[in-house]
């Protein structure tokens, strides 16, 4: 026994004592079963996986297996007997042979079994917990399957598989929504098991859930038909921009409502046909007929309001009168998301998908969008990280979580305290079951073995063994959501002190064309305590003020200061532009700043929530929110004295949002936000500056009201607009 514990420990010096004697056992156990190759190649092919795990080279493993080989002719000698080749089954009571080996290292004896000689002598409650424990310190050094990091093709989606029972037929045309017992898996990550969906009619639901969970898989699962809901139920999904051509922005809206387009184009074919001379009688009273039954239909469904509900939407979205007849195709990206978005509330499907649909609104659409879907007549399934819009849209709340789907009533802040009261009385479930579990063992403990109280002492171990095992509450993936982030933290360094001032803008004017002027007349000093929230409607200014002061372009009067030792960092709207698709983040990290170690770039990533093999995969296989804290990462390591963030809450869950307005508070430098999220602006920003009309100004929140400065601006808004 000793020999061989010495071959493996000079094989893998790596190993702690459990995993020695783990490995040690299975090659013991190995050695024991007559039909194993006991040759080299055959112990190679035992050995190396289990080896190799713990950082042990192929050649060393090899020449173990070698060293082992030369054992195998007697290989029970090492543990104190030989072997022998039997007649027949040797049978044994409890206080034979078998105790005579009770107390050897290893603990290893023959028993009888159903499986005759082949079954296994190692002691399997010692296998599983040494290869749980294997599994762990794998999982927490950062080990892994270079063959489980999935490969990133930006021309192939993975697909999404589905495994459901089968619909059966309904017999009315309920528009509730039931669906039992299905499984989602996508890119071979599982989502959902033995899930049950159900949404009532009419009522609004909130989806949470950490990045990477599976939020955007379980509704394209919907809107893709791979999850079969009633054929009489339509669904839209609002994802992915329209494609841009020469159709106007309120055409668009109006051409998306399938049915009324339909009608018309019948209408006008069914004109057409009656003014036709060649049309017999017979001909002209059935098109007569069927006319008066499109006029009926349109008369239903208001298509001569259409275009009047298509034009408020639009405006309620932030399009002018002269966007709602311009082209699609000159529309910028977070243009056109606004413009799927319009599409599908002018339409009024009987289930809405909505998947991150504050993404790309600023906050006076925020406001509208609130309001509008307060209103809304039918089911809504919405996306979301942003709490206050959520309070103010959810009846309900889906809360996914390790591949399941718990439903709350109420709004995102109810469900914030029944899951609170839900997890207390679970922890407490919980220990009140240790104390007796405790209770009934301190009793078999003191009494065992006393003569008058054995036969109790026996009757609890019974009642012991007959409980079911007690596991701890799983760690609540959302427990964060109150605080400042339950497993992430978030850190930028502080910089060096540098003398004012760092960034100056002083009576600026800028516009792509000499018709078309952005900002005239702005001014204003960012200084390395600035905490500032810059707001206003979309196509304002705001992110040309973020490019003028990063320098990404030049005023074309006035001037831009900067300090000469200033170091600025930028997350853009579009930050997926910033990365490297086809890398991981380990090598986006390495090509910004090369020279060290993978471990410092790994634990960099790490910080910022990309653990294990996820900073090892394709960057473009990502989730949004991770791609973002790979960005964040990155921002990091520059050491910036000045932050500018253009809407970084987008895609991150609520534990990384809250981590993030940690961070930023502590930050010692300066910092200018742009984002439509009112609670992480009010937890991070002491000022607000509206942009809007080409000009800038701050805004003066009234002193002494308990409401923050930004919640104060929405407010206003709210009041104006009413």
């Amino acid at each position: 026994m000793a020999e061989i514990k010495g071959f493996i420990k000079d094989a893998a010096p790596k190993l702690d004592g459990d995993l020695l004697d783990y490995v040690r056992g299975s090659v013991s156990g190995y050695f024991e079963d007559a039909s194993s190759d006991r040759t080299s190649e055959g112990l190679f092919d035992f050995l190396q996986p289990i080896l190799s795990e713990c950082g042990s080279a192929d050649p060393e493993i090899q020449e173990l297996c070698d060293r082992l080989a030369a054992l195998t002719p007697a290989p029970k000698a090492a543990f104190g007997y030989g072997v022998i080749a039997l007649d027949g089954p040797l049978v044994m009571s409890q206080t034979g042979l078998a105790d005579s080996f009770k107390n050897e290292v290893g603990d290893f004896r023959h028993t009888q079994s159903s499986s005759g000689p082949k079954g296994s002598t190692v002691d399997q409650r010692k296998l599983r917990a040494a290869e749980k424990k294997l599994a762990e310190k794998n999982a927490k050094r950062g080990l892994y399957d270079p063959d489980a990091i999935p490969v990133w093709n930006p021309d192939v989606k993975p697909a999404i598989i589905v495994n459901q029972m089968n619909v059966s037929g309904q017999t009315n045309m309920s528009k509730d929504i039931k669906l039992e017992n299905f499984d989602i898996a996508f890119a071979g990550k599982k989502i959902l098991q033995n899930a049950d969906l159900s949404l009532v009619h009419g009522r609004r639901y909130g989806l949470v859930g950490k990045n990477g969970v599976g939020k955007s898989t379980l509704l394209r699962a919907i809107a893709h038909e791979e999850l079969r809901l009633p054929a009489h139920i339509r669904v839209l999904h609002v994802e992915q921009e329209i494609a841009g051509d020469d159709t106007a922005a309120l055409q668009s809206v109006l051409d998306a409502d399938l049915e009324r387009s339909g009608l018309l184009e019948e209408e006008k074919k069914l004109n057409q046909g009656l003014m036709k001379i060649s049309t017999t009688p017979e001909e002209g009273d059935r098109m007569s007929k069927r006319l008066k039954e499109v006029y009926a239909k349109l008369e239903d469904i208001e298509a001569d309001k259409a275009e009047s509900k298509a034009s408020a939407i639009l405006n309620g979205l932030g399009f002018t009168p002269d966007q709602q007849r311009a082209a699609t195709r000159t529309f910028s990206g977070g243009w056109r998301m606004r413009l799927a978005l319009a599409r599908a509330l002018f339409c009024k499907p009987d289930l809405l998908l909505a998947d991150e649909v504050t993404n790309y609104l600023d906050f006076p659409a925020v406001v509208w969008l609130e309001k509008y879907f307060q209103q809304w007549p039918a089911t809504l399934l919405v996306v979301s990280h942003d709490r206050s819009f959520l309070d103010a849209v959810s009846t309900d709340i889906l809360h996914l979580h390790d591949g399941l789907l718990d439903y709350y009533r109420g709004n995102f802040s109810v469900f914030v305290g029944t899951k609170a009261e839900r997890r207390r009385n679970q922890i407490r479930e919980y220990e009140a079951q240790l104390s007796y579990r405790n209770h009934l063992q301190d009793f078999i403990d003191r009494w065992r073995y006393n003569a008058k109280r054995a036969a109790q002492a026996q009757s609890k171990i019974k009642l012991l063994e007959k409980l079911p095992p007690l596991n701890p509450p799983p760690k609540d993936d959302m427990e964060g959501i109150a605080g400042e982030g339950a497993d992430i933290l978030f850190r930028f360094p502080d910089p060096e002190k540098l003398s004012p001032p760092i960034l100056r803008v002083n009576d600026i004017k800028f516009g792509y064309t000499p018709e078309r002027v952005i900002l005239d007349g702005v001014s204003f000093d960012l200084q390395m305590d600035s905490k500032i929230a810059v707001v206003g409607p979309n196509g304002a200014g705001k992110s040309t003020l973020i490019k003028l002061m990063t320098a990404g372009v030049e005023p074309q009067k006035g001037i831009v200061d900067r300090h000469g030792r200033l170091r600025v960092a930028l997350f853009s709207q579009h930050h997926v532009d910033q990365l490297e698709l086809g890398a991981s983040s380990v090598q986006f990290l390495q090509s910004k700043f090369p020279g060290m170690q993978e471990e410092e770039y790994r634990r960099v990533l790490g910080r910022y929530g990309l653990t294990g093999t996820t900073a090892l995969q394709p960057i473009g296989t990502l989730s949004g929110g991770q791609k973002s804290r790979a960005v964040f990462a990155w921002m990091a390591m520059m050491n910036p004295h000045v932050l500018i963030l253009d809407e970084p809450t987008n895609h991150l869950d609520m534990d990384s949002i809250d981590a993030l307005a940690s961070a930023l508070r502590a930050f010692k430098g300066g910092i200018a936000i742009v984002s439509h999220d009112e609670r992480f602006l009010d937890s991070v920003c002491t000022e607000v500056w509206q942009c809007n009309n080409g000009k800038l100004e701050k805004f003066e929140g009234k002193a002494g009201v308990q409401d923050g400065v930004v919640k104060q601006y929405k407010t206003s808004l709210m009041i104006d607009e009413s």
